[in-house]
Parts: C-alpha cells; sequence; structure tokens
C-alpha cells in the first residue's frame, strides 16, 4: 500500500484511512460493551426491583400463611408477572420448595438456584440455567418482623435479555457508520489539501526538492529573504543574513525585532514590485529588488532578493578617484613642462639665480601641503585618503586644506570607517563646488580634532550650502540635489556616512548655507588605542 511511487497525499489518505478504520472499530466495540453492560444493569435491577416489591406485599404474606398458599398465590403471582413483564415469579417456602411457578407442573418441587443468602435475609442476584432455561434472577426474603416468612424469585431469561441487546445493536452501528463518515470525509479534505500544498509528489521527489532547494538557497551569491503577510521572516539564506546582520534564529521572528531601517523593513514586507533600490545598511550599499508572493491571486508574502554593491561602488570611486588624479597629474605635467621651459629659458639668459628660485618655489608649496597632511593625521590610510582628494580638487580648480590645528593620532578610529566617512563627504564637498560658479574662494576645510574621548571630524565648504529644508533631508538614502549617476544613483553618500557614524556609536550634523559645514562626533571605541601623548 505504501509504495515509493505513490504521492504524499496518497500516503496521508491512507494513513488516515487506516486510522479510521481502527478508531471507528473500537469505538463500535466500546460502544456494544457499554450498551451491554447498560442491558445487564437494567435486567438485574428490574428484577430485583420487582422481586423486593412483590417481597413487601401483604397478599405475599398472607397467602405464605394460608392452609394452601399454592392455590392462595398462584393467581396474584401470575397477574403481576403480566403487569411487570418478567419471565417468571416463583414464591417458595423457606426451604425452596416452590408454591407458584409459570408452569405448573413444577409447582411443589424444589427451586432450582441459590437461596442461602435469602434465607438469611439477603438479597440474590445471579444469572443461572434453571428450569426455563438460562435467566438473570433475583431471590429476596419475605420478611415478618425478623422473622423469613419464604422467598420471592423474579427473572428474565437471557434470550429477552439477548432481544433487548440486539435492539440496540442498529443504533451503536448507526453512530459507527455516522463516525465512520465523518471521519473518512475529514481524511479525503486532508489528503486533497496536502496533495495541493505538495503539488501531487511523492515523498521521493519532495526530498529531492529539498535538497535541491538547500543546495540552492545557500550557494547563490545573493541575498534571498520571504516574509508573510504579518511581516515575519519564513525564509532567509546565508548571504540575505550576513547583509542584513540576521542571525540563524531569524526564522518565525517579525522583521521589525531586527535593527534594520524603516525604508528597508517596508521594502521587505511592501507588495509593490521594486527593481535595484539602493539602500545603505550597515556601511554597505545594497540592491534591493522586492515583489509580491501571489496565492490563488492574493499576495500571501514578499520575496526580496539583495545584491551587494558596495565593493563595486569602492571601486567605482576608486576609479573615479584614480581619473582624477590622473587628470591632476596630466595638468601638473603640463605646467611642469610650461615651468621647465621658463627655467630653461632663464638659465639661457643667463639669469640663473632666478631660474632656481623659480624651480623650487613651487616644489616648497608643494612639500609643505604634503607635511601639513602627514603631521595632521598620522593614519596612513587616511592620510592618503586626504592627499588624493587634494590633487582631485585642485584639477577641479578647488582648494583642500587641513586646518592648521588638526590631529588625529592613528589607531583612535577603525581606519576603515574614517576613510568611508571622510571620503564620501569630501567627496560631497567637492561635487558641491564643482557645480557651483567659478571664483577664487573655492575652498574645503577639512579638520579632525581628539577631545577626551571623543573625535571631531569637520568637513566644511564655500559652496552654495543647503537650505534649512535640505539640511534636514541631508541624510535620507536617495536624495539629492542632482540627477542619478552611477549603479546605486546618487543620495547614498551622505547616508552611507551617517550609517557608518551611528555604527561607532556617533552622531552627524550639518549646518544650512552659507557653505555647508558637516560635524561627526564619535567616541572612541572600546579596544581601540587612545589618543598619542
Amino acid at each position: 500500500m505504501f509504495t515509493g511511487n505513490r504521492s504524499v497525499a496518497y500516503h496521508v489518505l491512507a494513513a488516515l484511512g487506516l486510522v479510521t478504520v481502527l478508531v471507528v472499530m473500537m469505538s463500535v466495540g466500546l460502544a456494544y460493551w457499554q450498551a451491554y453492560r447498560q442491558v445487564e444493569q437494567a435486567a438485574s435491577g428490574k428484577v430485583t426491583n420487582v422481586a423486593l416489591t412483590i417481597a413487601g406485599t401483604d397478599d405475599v404474606r398472607e397467602g405464605l400463611r394460608a392452609q394452601d398458599p399454592a392455590l392462595a398465590l398462584q393467581e396474584f403471582i401470575e397477574r403481576e408477572r403480566q403487569l411487570t413483564g418478567t419471565d417468571f415469579i416463583v414464591v417458595m417456602s423457606v426451604e425452596g420448595i416452590r408454591y407458584t411457578h409459570p408452569n405448573p407442573d413444577l409447582v411443589g418441587g424444589q427451586f432450582i438456584g441459590t437461596i442461602a443468602p435469602a434465607q438469611a435475609g439477603g438479597v440474590v442476584v445471579e444469572q443461572y440455567t434453571g428450569s426455563l432455561g438460562p435467566s438473570t434472577r433475583a431471590v429476596v426474603p419475605v420478611m415478618q418482623g425478623d422473622q423469613v416468612l419464604g422467598l420471592v424469585s423474579v427473572g428474565l431469561t437471557r434470550e429477552r435479555v439477548w432481544d433487548q441487546l440486539r435492539g440496540l445493536i442498529p443504533r451503536v452501528l448507526l453512530v459507527g457508520l455516522a463516525a465512520g463518515f465523518v471521519s473518512g470525509a475529514a481524511a479525503l479534505v486532508i489528503a486533497r489539501s496536502v496533495r495541493r500544498q505538495t503539488l501531487g509528489l511523492n515523498a521521493s521527489e519532495v526530498a529531492r526538492l529539498h535538497d535541491h532547494h538547500e543546495a540552492v538557497l545557500h550557494a547563490i551569491q545573493e541575498g534571498l529573504i520571504i516574509t508573510d503577510r504579518q511581516g515575519r521572516i519564513q525564509l532567509v539564506n546565508d548571504e540575505a543574513g550576513r547583509l542584513l546582520g540576521l542571525d540563524s534564529e531569524a526564522a518565525g521572528r517579525p522583521i521589525g525585532q531586527h535593527d534594520l531601517p524603516a525604508d528597508l523593513i517596508a521594502t521587505l514586507t511592501g507588495t509593490e514590485q521594486q527593481s535595484d533600490v539602493p539602500h545603505a545598511h550597515r556601511g554597505r550599499i545594497l540592491l534591493v529588488s522586492s515583489s509580491a508572493v501571489v496565492r490563488n491571486g492574493r499576495p500571501v508574502g514578499t520575496l526580496t532578493t539583495l545584491r551587494d554593491r558596495t565593493e563595486l561602488e569602492e571601486l567605482t570611486g576608486q576609479l573615479n578617484t584614480v581619473r582624477g588624479m590622473a587628470d591632476a597629474l596630466h595638468a601638473q605635467a603640463h605646467e611642469a613642462a610650461n615651468r621647465m621651459h621658463s627655467v630653461v629659458t632663464l638659465i639661457e639668459l643667463g639669469r640663473t639665480e632666478e631660474a632656481l628660485q623659480f624651480a623650487t618655489e613651487e616644489l616648497r608649496a608643494t612639500q609643505r601641503h604634503r607635511d601639513a597632511i602627514l603631521a595632521a593625521v598620522a593614519e596612513p590610510a587616511v592620510a592618503a585618503l586626504l592627499l588624493g582628494k587634494t590633487a582631485q580638487a585642485s584639477e577641479l580648480g578647488i582648494d583642500l586644506e587641513i586646518d592648521a590645528e588638526a590631529h588625529l593620532p592613528a589607531g583612535v578610529l577603525p581606519a576603515r570607517e574614517t576613510v568611508t566617512i571622510l571620503g564620501n563627504l569630501i567627496d560631497n564637498a567637492i561635487e558641491a563646488l564643482a557645480d557651483g560658479p567659478e571664483g577664487p574662494d573655492r575652498t574645503i576645510v577639512v579638520d579632525a580634532q581628539v577631545d577626551g574621548n571623543l573625535v571631531l571630524l569637520t568637513v566644511s565648504d564655500t559652496g552654495p550650502g543647503l537650505t534649512e529644508q535640505a539640511a534636514q533631508r541631508a541624510f535620507e538614502r536617495g536624495w539629492s540635489t542632482k540627477p542619478a549617476a552611477g549603479p546605486a544613483g546618487r543620495g547614498l553618500g551622505l547616508a552611507l556616512a551617517q550609517q557608518t557614524v551611528r555604527q561607532l556609536g556617533g552622531e552627524i550634523t550639518c549646518t544650512p548655507a552659507p557653505g555647508a559645514t558637516f560635524v561627526v562626533t564619535v567616541p572612541v571605541p572600546e579596544g581601540m588605542g587612545g589618543p598619542s601623548a
């Protein structure tokens, strides 16, 4: 019956059907046994009550004291037997000699059955095979004060008892059939539901699909997460857990219990289809696509895929920086060639001192700026970022300066996070100045200070700045005053900087126009070295 090529629904139906048959059979057997007990108890109670009633009548007492008890009692007892519906009522002497019997030929004979307890004033109830066959009978004494005058036995033949039991069998079977029908219908409904949910597959096919599902789920490079209409996580693969910071116990819990941005939670639980929407989370840029999971025309959940574009954005940023530096170097090479021609010409004119002064003046200015950055920032990665951004800004005619009192020792902040914060803030300032009107006063000032256990990072520019409303929205994901560009669009740099600052336990603020000043306050993380003495 349970063969491997049968569907799961068939196995469920067969198992439920077998259980139903067993349960119905047990129920019918139990009901029959209960009915049997009830019939037996009713028969025993009836013969006992009738016997006690007959033994308590004055007619029986007077009949037992008469000269011919058989003649005095026969008519009364026969009438009572017919009225009570019993098979026999026997009145006998204390010794058991019958005075009455349905068969007159047996009057005067010895009663067949147990009478000793009744002779002592007790009651006997038993099943016994007497002159009329097997019967359920009761024997009680006829009392006159404390004296036993005689005995009364009332009985129902077993055939009559069995007739009563057989009368109950159709009802028991009807209830059993009804229970079987209801159970069978329920089993069929469950089996059809299982068949619909398992698509009619057999157990081996379901197991194979599960294995393939697990293999694909954990092998794909994209994050995958499914939530139901109540916002509970139903499925999350390894990559989604890594990108969103979800633990292995996330499945089954509401998505709102996890530390995720409100806009990302709305995407993960919404029913609107979205494609490659950029989100900044945990210092990463995620491209999020979502669509509703529809069953029978109704949305039952949301399927979301996540792609990590942090590395791509970093590479794109590095490429832009390299291009900017290449353009800057090209311009510097062109400018250096012009200066070299000037130096050569001065030498040819015999003006050697002027030529030497002219050649070294620019080198000193460049070296002073480089020395100022290296003296103010001891972290190599951050210093390299500032040097690269200086060259990039210079190509655009923008001066990137380090505050004269800036000082950022090595080890007070993680280098990667510091580069993310300063890099995005400086890029934002460069874009603001580059898109603004040209003029001599296009300057970016970077400051870094350590005040006790706090690190203050400041990036200010002389650009057009932001309005008060724009300053309030500057850190929203996707918000920008410029058109979208790049694989993840605009409006992510400041959002990523803010998220990184918050991960470090700090805060970032922006002042409105004139110009724009971004101030970052970050506590020195535990385990990081404090400022050097």
